[in-house]
């Protein structure tokens, strides 16, 4: 059972953003800082990544847990609106495999992470990053 309101329920919904979230800056911050230049959410490349590296053709996805559907088969659903959020979800994570699928076949590196891994494992999650960077560059 919801502990809010509907309409208390939607003005939390409406407020999610889809860009620019903490996790999103933190990761951006940070690779800034150590001399990464990026574009970020470039309509350009398919499916809109979070950050993109163009010449070096690397895509980076943030994604958040309840919308993209982690741990979707053992994850307790929805019970407000169900039929719809479990539609929702269920089709953003069709459209990441969809994603993901299209760049690597257009060569693409894809990395995928979800919004507690950065906020918890930044420095872990940027390693790989420049690891990828690195590996591509030469």
């Amino acid at each position: 059972m919801d502990v809010h309101n509907p309409q208390q329920r939607s003005k939390n919904m409406r407020a999610i953003k889809s860009t620019a979230t903490k996790v999103e800056i933190i990761l951006g911050k940070a690779l800034w800082n150590l001399g990464y230049r990026y574009r970020k959410n470039n309509k350009t490349v398919f499916g809109k990544p979070d950050f993109t590296f163009k010449k070096l053709k690397i895509a980076i996805f943030i994604d958040s847990e309840f919308f993209h559907g982690k741990d979707w088969e053992t994850r307790k659903k929805p019970q407000t609106n169900a039929e719809f959020w479990i539609k929702k979800i269920e089709r953003n994570m069709q459209r990441d495999i969809e994603v993901t699928a299209y760049l690597e076949s257009q060569n693409w590196k894809v990395l995928r992470f979800w919004s507690k891994e950065i906020a918890k494992n930044l420095d872990e999650c940027v390693t790989i990053i420049e690891n990828e960077i690195a590996l591509r560059s030469s």
